[in-house]
């Protein structure tokens, strides 16, 4: 019981670090900043709803889709450790990674509704990024079906934090001020690298160990 304790609460870390809510909050207020509050709470449910169903849909056909690919556990172990550690060594720097945040183009808003944004880019790829789907998938594919669902609980809660952060976000950003989010965002950029380490390690280890 412990150690499925220990193993929720390491998941929970690892997908928080890597979709960050709290800093995703100001790239939310940014793209909901001329709608009211009911069209913010409703863009902000949508986004977590899809988000979720992204990568619940991974962490479950996750295995699938290696045999469909021909991938290995350790090969994808490295690539999505490598890449976390990108998005951390970024986050470190105070900068938000290519990889798992859109150009400022795509944050525009088009002649669209203003819901269509809770599908591009706040469910993928700010919420559901590369990083986040490869985070996800590998701890899923480590626990069989018990991991998939610890991964899919926690993901769950986390979309459930990041809709009460979205809809609450002016009020948290002031109170916690722009110092502060800066060093959230630095520390769970160490976290991340720490985790992309950590991926690279046991994805080296995996594929020395089938060599021999």
């Amino acid at each position: 019981m412990e150690s499925v304790v220990l193993h929720a609460a390491t998941v929970f870390m690892g997908l928080f670090a890597i979709m960050n809510p709290i800093a995703n909050v100001p790239i939310f207020l940014s793209l909901t900043i001329d709608d009211d509050e009911k069209t913010t709470a409703t863009v902000a449910l949508r986004a977590v709803i899809l988000a979720f169903m992204i990568v619940a849909l991974f962490s479950v056909a996750g295995k699938l889709i290696f045999e469909l690919f021909g991938i290995t556990l350790p090969a994808f172990q490295i690539t999505g450790g490598l890449l976390v550690f990108l998005i951390g060594f970024h986050m470190l720097q105070g900068n938000h990674s290519r990889v798992q945040h859109p150009s400022e183009e795509e944050k525009n808003k088009s002649q669209e509704a203003a819901l269509n944004i809770a599908v591009s880019p706040l469910a993928m790829p700010i919420l559901a990024g590369p990083g986040t789907i490869a985070t996800a998938m590998n701890f899923s594919a480590r626990g069989g079906l018990t991991g998939a669902v610890i991964t899919i609980a926690m993901f769950a809660i986390l979309c459930a934090v990041t809709y009460v952060l979205f809809v609450f976000g002016e009020k948290f950003v002031a109170y916690i001020g722009a110092g502060a989010l800066g060093v959230i965002t630095r520390l769970m950029g160490l976290i991340l690298a720490v985790i992309g380490t950590r991926m690279v390690i046991e994805g080296l280890r995996g594929a020395l160990g089938h060599a021999v």
